[in-house]
């Protein structure tokens, strides 16, 4: 029986916090694991067919070929294909392999990345696999995703037609690393088809986990010469692209550059032409082939105008896709740079203090945590919020300090299982500086904070990529980060990574104590005076609906509550299941019923519900919104954390989103009670369970 999603999610975050994710211990992806899969084949000498990425047409997908082709694929693992096959021939480059019909060219640019780094490329093929010993068909790669590293298995069952491979090919025939790395990434997408066109950066990020910067070429920093040669220097992997054409057609231009194409930065270097420094970017077309033919190409005259040994090192001329340009006329023709590493000392070339990384995931709910951009300004405050208290930098440190000292990333998180269906929504945040009586707040900042402070940095536009940063310079002091989506109420995760030269502190700024208290407004109506009226009327009401042992059960508190509350009712009343669970909830002596005592407990508890309920419906519709939900429960006494208001509003809230009181009353009495339950048990902060025990309150309570 497969894991809840609420406690998967508590089991994800455990195995996080004990180094569960990381890439010497990555997750199993679909929870198949390498070694088990290899045991089981070689005991009982079987070859393995991967069930959940089958050799069929749903893996390849729809789109990429026609329908005429789909029939004529044969799936054979390379001991078909041909007589010797091998993983890696006489090492790995980025000459080895060339794109096949899928468009993928971006996650190809960022192979031809990968091989300059043996490092980072160890890290997500493990080289150690071959076709000889121990082969049963089975092979593993890894991969970084959306904040945890994941160990991907694969059967080595390849699409051909006619015997040839019909995606990525290598060009000595006999080698299937590429073939095998991109069959591993198409299973994470989804399908084949689902590597349909892309940014460089995504495949870039996803193999190193790291650090990724993007630089807009229309707008490049002015030291843009001296961040690629750091770039290079400090072992990063660099992809571009050029602008898309009118179609969506990769068309070769008179120059020789495709449009709408992904490219592979494979080197940058000075020479000296003419008595003259000339900055030289090299290029590479992950076609194979294709390369630009204007000044710098391999058959220009100006290779004529630089020293030999320059000449002999950097020229080859031949149609293997790869060539030299100006940064001008890089700059010039292609659109994007993006710049991806382990560590992020390439920023300022400074090696003399390290960054500190923090990250986060969240999530933007519709109505009650996606509130929108600055724009909204009713519901912008409802975003999730986190609070930065950046310290001064260490004497070494300020030293070498650039204008820029803390980069921000926001990701977004696909919420389907293929990647051609994810919609990006324009995502974007902003800094506001935490100053005067606001350092005292505790839990989320009101709309009144927004209203009165300006952020000192935020993005500069809101994008519907699957990440925008921000590199900028913050000085010592308290700061709150508000990532949003730019329309409200649009539901998506997300993750946040802050990365700073100073020491930084960070925490999730929704919850405050967590304490819950019922506090009934001494003005009431159902407060008891001083004569008892009010406990005289609830045993009369108790009395009406009790058994002989003056005990009420769910059935019976059901009609209790729908007879004395139904003019305020909206959805047809309390169901038995409600009942139920608040008869569990406040039931001492574990009878299933609930005595007197219990009964004037609970009674007072759903009154001040009502209350409550009746105050937050602003709108008078007789249900609660989800943002008049946060404000209910901020009455309740209770305030809590932006995951648990989702939750809240999934398990309790209508199609439509809102709360009926029924609803209400038996979320906020569950609220109580089982916060009440935890501070009891708890020692600290921390409750310990042995199974019985657990078994015994969830079964009933």
């Amino acid at each position: 029986m497969p894991t809840s999603g609420v406690c998967k999610n508590i089991i994800n975050a455990r195995h996080l916090k004990d180094g569960y994710g990381t890439v010497a211990n990555p997750l199993r992806f679909n929870e198949q694991d390498f070694q088990q899969l290899k045991q089981y084949c070689l005991i009982r000498n079987v070859r393995y067919i991967d069930d959940m990425f089958p050799p069929d047409r749903r893996s390849i997908g729809q789109g990429v070929l026609t329908p005429a082709d789909m029939g004529k694929v044969k799936w054979l693992r390379p001991g078909k294909i041909v007589a010797s096959p091998s993983f890696v021939l006489d090492g790995i480059s980025r000459f080895d392999f060339g794109q096949g019909v899928v468009g993928n060219c971006w996650f190809l640019a960022s192979i031809g990345a990968l091989t300059f780094q043996d490092y980072i490329l160890g890290q997500v093929v493990p080289l150690e696999q071959n076709f000889e010993q121990d082969y049963c068909g089975l092979f593993h790669f890894r991969f970084w995703r959306f904040g945890r590293w994941v160990d991907v298995v694969i059967d080595d069952k390849l699409p051909t037609i006619n015997g040839r491979l019909i995606f990525v090919h290598s060009a000595d025939p006999n080698e299937f690393w590429p073939a095998l790395l991109e069959k591993a990434y198409a299973k994470v997408c989804g399908s084949y088809s689902d590597m349909n066109a892309g940014n460089p950066s995504e495949a870039l990020v996803d193999f190193t986990g790291g650090v990724h910067i993007c630089i807009q070429l229309s707008d490049p920093p002015p030291n843009l010469w001296e961040l690629m040669c750091r770039a290079g220097q400090s072992k990063s992997l660099m992809g571009c692209g050029t602008e898309q054409g009118e179609t969506s057609a990769n068309t070769v231009l008179p120059n020789g550059l495709v449009q709408g194409h992904a490219y592979t930065v494979t080197g940058v270097k000075q020479m000296m032409s003419q008595g003259q420094p000339v900055n030289l970017v090299r290029l590479w077309n992950p076609w194979g082939r294709g390369e630009w033919n204007g000044d710098w190409s391999d058959k220009s005259p100006l290779w004529q105008t630089v020293s030999p040994q320059d000449r002999e090192m950097c020229l080859s001329v031949r149609d293997d896709g790869e060539f030299w340009m100006t940064l001008q006329d890089f700059r010039k023709f292609y659109s994007d740079l993006d710049i991806c590493c382990l560590c992020p000392d390439f920023l300022d070339g400074s090696s003399s203090c390290h960054w500190k990384t923090s990250f986060y995931e969240g999530r933007w709910v519709a109505g009650t945590t996606a509130g929108g951009c600055m724009n909204n300004r009713d519901s912008f405050w409802t975003n999730p919020q986190y609070r930065v208290k950046i310290d001064k930098l260490s004497s070494e440190c300020s030293e070498s300090q650039g204008e820029k000292n803390m980069l921000v990333s926001l990701m977004q998180k696909p919420d389907k299982r293929n990647r051609r269906l994810v919609q990006n929504l324009h995502i974007g945040f902003s800094v506001f500086e935490v100053t005067g009586e606001y350092r005292a707040q505790r839990g989320k900042f009101p709309a009144a904070f927004f209203d009165t402070n300006r952020p000192v940095t935020q993005t500069k536009t809101y994008m519907n990529a699957r990440e925008t940063m921000e590199f900028v310079m913050l000085k010592p002091g308290e700061y709150l980060i508000v990532p949003s989506t730019f329309n409200p109420n649009e539901t998506a995760s997300f993750i946040l990574t802050i990365l700073s030269k100073a020491e930084t502190h960070v925490h999730e700024n929704s919850a405050g104590d967590g304490h819950v208290h019922m506090e009934e407004d001494a003005h009431h109506e159902h407060k008891p005076n001083e004569n008892g009226e009010q406990d005289g009327s609830n045993k009369t009401l108790f009395r009406q609906f009790s058994d002989k042992y003056e005990e009420v059960d769910c059935e019976q508190l059901q009609r209790l509550l729908n007879e004395n509350l139904k003019g305020d009712l909206k959805s047809g009343g309390f169901s038995v299941d409600a009942c139920r669970s608040m008869v569990a909830l406040m039931d001492s002596s574990v009878t299933g019923k609930l005595n007197s005592g219990e009964f004037a407990n609970l009674w007072s508890l759903v009154n001040t519900c009502k209350d409550i309920f009746s105050k937050a419906d602003v709108s008078q519709t007789g249900t609660l919104s989800l943002s008049e939900l946060r404000n209910a429960l901020m009455a309740t006494g209770k305030t809590v954390s932006d995951d648990i208001l989702n939750l809240i509003a999934l398990r309790y809230g209508s199609s439509s989103g809102n709360i009926s009181m029924e609803n209400f009353i038996t979320l906020a009495i569950r609220l109580k009670c089982m916060s009440d339950m935890f501070r009891q048990l708890s020692v600290q902060t921390t409750v310990t369970l042995r199974e019985p025990e657990w078994m015994y309150i969830t079964m009933y309570t």
